[in-house]
């Protein structure tokens, strides 16, 4: 009923930092990368070549890779949106990257002024180059389960922008509720239609909790075969362009869920709590995992 394994895709020093208020030191960010990967995780994203005038958050993200160890074992990848990020994470030695688009038109053209067809010609270039050079591409759709602009979105146009994504090279394809509005029945549904035609092993989700669903999207996936997970560690993030958008999953919630049923996933849960406490100090916030309150 659910899979032996999942890998889990540390999405908190990007999309969780992205969208807090108070920006932080390269040496903060930095020792948030170690921290998480000291608990286990494999996989983090770890910042986006964007410009600093549009999500100032990011800044420093050249020197935050410039000094990440090089790991055979671990992933440290980038959000690059156009030639120039790309051509920005080449330079610091960045070994995979990640391309977003909506499946919402009003939201692609308010979050990248541009269409969704036209974000996806942007990206065959960035594509072709990272492709070229041995630097695997991630996929990333936005609004998968309802758009901030348009209400409820089509799974069918999911489904088309997923493959488009995967024609152009994406290895796999995460699936993003951007304002949290899904259900679990919102997700059967979405997944229902883009399972007849892609493998599952092409697919991740990406949760985020607005109206506390993301647990129980990410059970319905996992039940349909879903294998990978996106989280941030204490529920950092939203989105800058998605108005009322909360946080991710946290990934100390995630980690506990997939501990009750029994899956793999090598994270340690203390290390990882110990992690969201950090970052969250330094935030002046609260930790959002329940987890972590109901254990410390």
């Amino acid at each position: 009923m659910y899979p032996e394994k999942v890998r889990i895709v540390e999405v908190g020093p990007r999309d969780g930092l992205q969208n807090e208020s108070k920006s932080l030191s390269i040496e903060t960010k930095l020792e948030l990368v170690n921290r998480l990967t000291g608990a286990g995780l494999r996989y983090i994203e770890v910042g986006s070549f964007v410009s600093p005038k549009w999500v100032p958050q990011m800044a420093g993200s050249e020197e935050i890779f410039s000094q990440l160890p090089r790991s055979n074992t671990n992933t440290y990848a980038a959000l690059t949106p156009n030639m120039r990020g790309l051509e920005r994470a080449i330079d610091c030695g960045v070994s995979e990257v990640a391309v977003f688009a909506a499946a919402s038109e009003e939201f692609s053209q308010k979050n990248i002024n541009c269409s969704i067809a036209e974000s996806l010609t942007r990206f065959e270039p960035v594509m072709e180059k990272s492709l070229g050079l041995g630097i695997s591409v991630r996929g990333y759709v936005s609004c998968v389960l309802g758009c901030p602009y348009e209400g409820a979105v089509d799974p069918n146009k999911v489904l088309n922008v997923a493959k488009d994504l995967l024609r152009m090279g994406c290895y796999e394809i995460s699936l993003g509720d951007t304002i949290g509005v899904g259900t679990p029945a919102d997700t059967e549904k979405l997944l229902k239609v883009l399972l007849d035609e892609i493998p599952s092993t092409k697919l991740a989700v990406h949760m985020h909790d607005t109206f506390g669903q993301a647990l129980a999207n990410v059970l319905m996936s996992l039940q349909k075969g879903i294998t990978v997970v996106d989280s941030a560690v204490a529920g950092l993030g939203g989105c800058p362009y998605a108005k009322g958008a909360s946080g991710n999953l946290a990934t100390e919630d995630l980690v506990y869920m997939l501990n009750g049923l029994g899956v793999e996933h090598g994270v340690n849960l203390p290390k990882l709590i110990a992690a969201g406490d950090y970052i969250c100090e330094k935030l002046d916030r609260l930790n959002s995992s329940k987890v972590r309150h109901a254990l410390i």
